[in-house]
């Protein structure tokens, strides 16, 4: 069951960060030819376009995070070998508490905004915001998955896993 949660969470999360991006890509490469063609441009596309980033970098933490592809040091883990799975261990215990932190900072960020709307689009400023403690949740979700491993082994997924032909649950 594990095992089927872990696949089904990592091809859930690939397909938004891929349908993301189409979206964007679609939007953008539309309005400039438009706009290169007619000298007219669609209003809402650079807002939309905007706002799909946000959530694309949000909701494709996750995957990077189970990657590795984060950002690290790890000088004091190799220059103490024998102490490097206690030091993960309290790298990931510090990663839990921050992403918590940020999941409660985000959720009530985007209740505090959502009564404001876009300038374009007239949507809740809110529901922008809603990507921060989403994607928060979500990075919890993939770190307690991997944890194990990672505090262990430093497992993380290589490059095979994490192409969109894997993607299928």
């Amino acid at each position: 069951m594990f095992v089927s949660f872990d696949r089904l969470l990592l091809a859930v999360n690939r397909w938004l960060v891929i349908a993301l991006l189409a979206a964007m890509a679609v939007m953008v490469f539309a309005n400039v030819a438009l706009r290169f063609l007619t000298d007219y441009s669609i209003l809402w596309v650079e807002e939309a376009s905007r706002y799909a980033m946000v959530w694309l970098t949000f909701i494709g933490a996750g995957p990077v995070l189970r990657y590795g592809g984060h950002i690290g040091i790890e000088t004091l883990q190799q220059s103490l070998p024998r102490a490097a799975p206690m030091l993960r261990a309290l790298v990931v215990a510090l990663l839990a508490a921050f992403f918590v932190v940020m999941i409660v900072v985000g959720a009530r960020y985007a209740t505090l905004t959502w009564a404001q709307t876009t300038p374009v689009m007239q949507i809740p400023v809110g529901a922008v915001y809603l990507a921060m403690p989403i994607g928060f949740a979500l990075m919890v979700l993939h770190l307690a998955v991997m944890a194990r491993g990672f505090v262990r082994h430093r497992t993380v997924l290589g490059d095979g896993e994490f192409d969109a032909d894997t993607a299928r649950p």
